[in-house]
């Protein structure tokens, strides 16, 4: 097997942006995905890209991929407008100057596996690693079966099992916040619900305790289907419409339901739950919650990483939700993954001619955790000083 062989653990933006960058520079690798297919579970719909993420998916995809992706994001407001539960403007946050894109999740995701799909193997649980006897990884699964690397690479997420075994002592903690998911699909009829200035980066509602309704455009400049036969015929990208992202959120203590209990409930519920909450505010924003699609609903407990010391490298490595989860008030948490995978695949480029895999990875780590802790800090920061997140803790 050509060195260095890599195991990816987990297929989400982090771990098929690093199979990306891999294929294009000629290294080999393998990615596991334990849920069936991309489509198994509901996991978010609009993502924000920066300037940071778009430079990471230039890198790493070949460029009828690249010009896929930027026919299929589209182009908010270059800002972060504020209302309250009244739809008083309260704000108006510029944007940087940089780039800011609107992509779909799923679609993006299925343009990061084209070409790659050869080198993705799914309903394949990780369980632990062990050192192999030739100073690889050896990865096993829940099946029993076992495949080994030169380098095992945790891409799997806020409940990494790879990040528990290897870094006991690195913290996920909750942030004392919930949010409903779901999607209003932009019609003719629902565009006329959300004022001009909510088609932006992101809008935050407001309301009493520090409860909010988040809404984010996603606006396709071309059908996906369409943009992928004229670019690269070879994605299988579904045509999505146009839609809202539209989401709820509070402080748990502030819901009358737990966890449990909302996991349980059917997207109508859920819509229902809501009206409830918001009862007071503007009729604006409940017409919004009542358009939410119900099958497209799902609840959420937001996590975030406590940022720990750094640690010996060795051939075991992070990146993204797995090492830095943050809240979602920086808005920045998977543009940080995508850098995270660009980063380390060129870090792994050096291994080629033999180079130990300990210095490169420590190179890659040293970067990695500075920038993504970093980002983890002003997440929380946003988070509790926007919407009440618990204060992060001391490490």
């Amino acid at each position: 097997m050509p060195y260095p062989h890599v195991i990816i653990i987990g297929s989400g933006l982090g771990g098929l942006c690093l199979a990306q960058g891999l294929r294009r520079r000629g290294i080999s690798f393998r990615v596991y995905e334990r849920d069936a297919s991309l489509t198994s579970r509901h996991q978010g719909y609009r993502i924000h890209i920066d300037t940071r993420g778009d430079d990471a998916l230039r890198d790493v995809l070949p460029p009828e991929l690249y010009r896929l992706f930027q026919a299929t994001a589209g182009v908010p407001l270059p800002r972060t407008p504020v209302f309250d539960a009244r739809l008083r403007q309260l704000a108006v946050l510029e944007g940087d100057g940089g780039t800011h894109l609107a992509a779909d999740r799923l679609t993006l995701r299925q343009i990061l596996l084209t070409g790659v799909a050869d080198a993705v193997v799914f309903g394949k649980r990780f369980t632990r690693y062990r050192a192999g006897a030739d100073g690889g990884v050896v990865a096993r699964f829940d099946d029993g079966t076992e495949t080994r690397g030169d380098v095992l690479v945790a891409a799997d997420g806020v409940h990494s099992p790879v990040r528990r075994q290897y870094l006991p002592h690195a913290r996920v903690v909750d942030t004392g916040l919930r949010q409903l998911y779901g999607k209003v699909p932009l019609t003719k009829a629902t565009r006329a619900l959300f004022p001009a200035d909510m088609f932006a980066v992101f809008t935050p509602v407001i309301g009493p305790g520090k409860q909010f309704v988040g809404v984010a455009p996603v606006e396709f400049p071309e059908p996906p289907g369409q943009a992928a036969d004229r670019l690269a015929p070879t994605a299988a990208l579904a045509d999505t419409a146009d839609y809202m992202t539209v989401s709820f959120g509070s402080r748990h203590e502030l819901l009358p339901y737990g966890d449990a209990e909302l996991r349980a409930m059917t997207g109508a519920e859920l819509r229902e739950v809501t009206l409830r909450l918001i009862e007071g505010w503007h009729p604006r924003v409940r017409r919004i919650i009542e358009h939410w699609r119900p099958e497209t609903v799902f609840p959420l407990t937001l996590r975030t990483s406590v940022p720990v010391p750094a640690w010996r490298p060795t051939p075991v490595t992070l990146l993204g939700d797995a090492v830095h989860a943050m809240s979602p008030a920086g808005g920045i948490g998977a543009n940080t993954a995508l850098y995270d995978a660009s980063l380390l695949a060129a870090a792994l480029e050096r291994a080629v001619d033999g180079r130990p895999i300990a210095g490169i990875v420590a190179g890659y780590e040293s970067v990695m955790t500075a920038n993504g802790f970093d980002a983890v800090r002003l997440s929380a920061d946003n988070g509790r000083r926007m919407l009440g997140q618990n204060p992060l803790p001391v490490s």
